[in-house]
């Protein structure tokens, strides 16, 4: 690309001083014969002048006066003949041409000649007939193309360094751009393109680092969901089998009831699969108001049979606060991951309270387990615990912070974590 442009710059320059220059060049030449036909001119009026009184009176003109130019000059009669000066003996074309003309020029051999007459009244007395050689004209001619011609290379010479320098400002950016957008294509996620402060390329950029973030923002997403599915489906998988083995092992169990309790089971896996895909894929759905009494009755039909299958018993309180701006599915998987841990690492009762947290609402998760250890963070994956422990809660806070919301520890002891959500507010963080 760079010798392209570099070559298309240079040939528009050799075409632009072509189209200018040598009708340039022509006119330089013709400048010059021009020029010289009125310095000869000149030079014969003047001897005209000087002579044409001694014409008048018959006086001989032995010499002619110097010029300045030394031009060739001579003093011709009206028939042809030299007196005076230099040139030709016998007259030339020229010349005779004076006799039916006031004025006469050409080119005669080598020599470039005008010749203008002598009066006395309407009446030529003389001829006078300067001359000048071709060979001074062509090398004032040639002298002047040289220069035209050495400003031409030069030219060119400054075409070519604009042009290598404009290539290297415009081919750079893009030569790096293709670079990124070829290691984009073999799947370097992370390559990002640089601005080169051109409009056209940084948009460009712009649009390929666009692209590059949604991609890579997507990928952490399949891949967050493919790190979590196990951990957060693990529960109802559990319950189910749960449910179909204590079919199959206890004697005057309801098989059907066992069979439907199952299918809702199966039902509720898979509104959890629905779930962990949307939030998966559509992270930023606009958000309504949550119902949250209809979440709490899923969250009842899911947890309190698995708990009660351990002993163990759920409680729900809904203190009556306003609904919050969420998105169902986030606020039902936060709950599965805070359950989960409660049911696998906790005892006793699992409390789950609902409340007013001023502008917020407050949902409590409780459970009567050990004391949760105050130098160690719930949230990190890297805790020395039982396999399985902490992998959704770093989740868990995710998905309540991508609502608005936040997630914390409140007490280690009994261990509880809240879940404040913003209300009547879609993208504002809880106070």
């Amino acid at each position: 690309m760079r010798r392209r442009i570099v070559t298309l710059t240079v040939v528009s320059a050799m075409l632009a001083i072509g189209l200018f220059g040598l009708p340039f060049a022509v006119a330089v030449a013709r400048y010059y014969v021009d020029n010289e036909y009125a310095v000869l001119e000149r030079a014969a009026d003047s001897v005209a002048l000087s002579v044409s009184d001694d014409l008048a009176a018959g006086r001989r003109v032995p010499e002619l006066p110097p010029n300045a130019y030394e031009h060739r000059i001579g003093l011709y009669t009206p028939d042809g003949k030299l007196i005076a000066g230099s040139g030709p003996v016998s007259a030339d074309p020229v010349v005779l041409a004076v006799k039916d003309t006031d004025f006469a020029s050409g080119d005669v051999g080598e020599d470039l000649v005008i010749a203008v007459p002598v009066l006395r009244g309407a009446m030529v007395i003389g001829i006078v007939r300067a001359a000048t050689a071709h060979q001074e004209l062509r090398r004032r001619t040639a002298l002047t193309w040289l220069a035209m011609g050495g400003s031409a290379v030069l030219a060119l010479a400054a075409t070519w360094l604009l042009a290598r320098r404009l290539a290297a400002r415009l081919a750079g950016p893009l030569e790096e751009l293709s670079t990124a957008a070829n290691r984009f294509g073999e799947g370097d996620f992370t390559v990002r393109a640089s601005r080169a402060g051109i409009d056209e390329i940084d948009q460009v950029a712009a649009a390929l680092n666009t692209t590059a973030d949604r991609v890579t923002e997507t990928l952490e997403r399949e891949r967050a969901f493919s790190a979590d599915v196990s951990h957060q489906l693990r529960t109802p998988l559990t319950g189910l089998r749960l449910q179909l083995e204590t079919a199959l092992v206890s004697p005057g169990v309801d098989v059907r009831a066992a069979l439907l309790s199952g299918i809702a089971s199966a039902d509720r896996l898979e509104r959890t699969i629905d779930d962990l895909l949307a939030l998966a894929r559509q992270p930023r759905t606009q958000r309504s108001p949550l119902d949250v009494d209809a979440l709490f009755d899923e969250v009842r039909q899911c947890w309190e049979s698995l708990l009660t299958d351990r002993s163990r018993t759920l409680r729900i309180d809904h203190l009556g606060a306003p609904p919050p701006q969420a998105s169902a599915p986030a606020v039902r998987q936060i709950l599965g991951v805070l359950l989960d841990n409660a049911v696998t690492h906790g005892q006793g009762t699992v409390t789950m309270t609902a409340r007013d947290a001023g502008g917020a609402l407050a949902i409590d998760v409780t459970c009567e387990g050990p004391s949760l250890d105050n130098d160690l963070d719930p949230f990190s994956p890297r805790q020395g615990a039982p396999a399985g422990h902490g992998i959704g809660l770093p989740l868990a806070r995710g998905l309540a912070e991508a609502e608005g919301g936040r997630l914390r520890l409140t007490t280690p002891s009994p261990p509880t974590f809240t879940l404040l959500l913003p209300i009547g507010r879609g993208n504002g963080e809880a106070e």
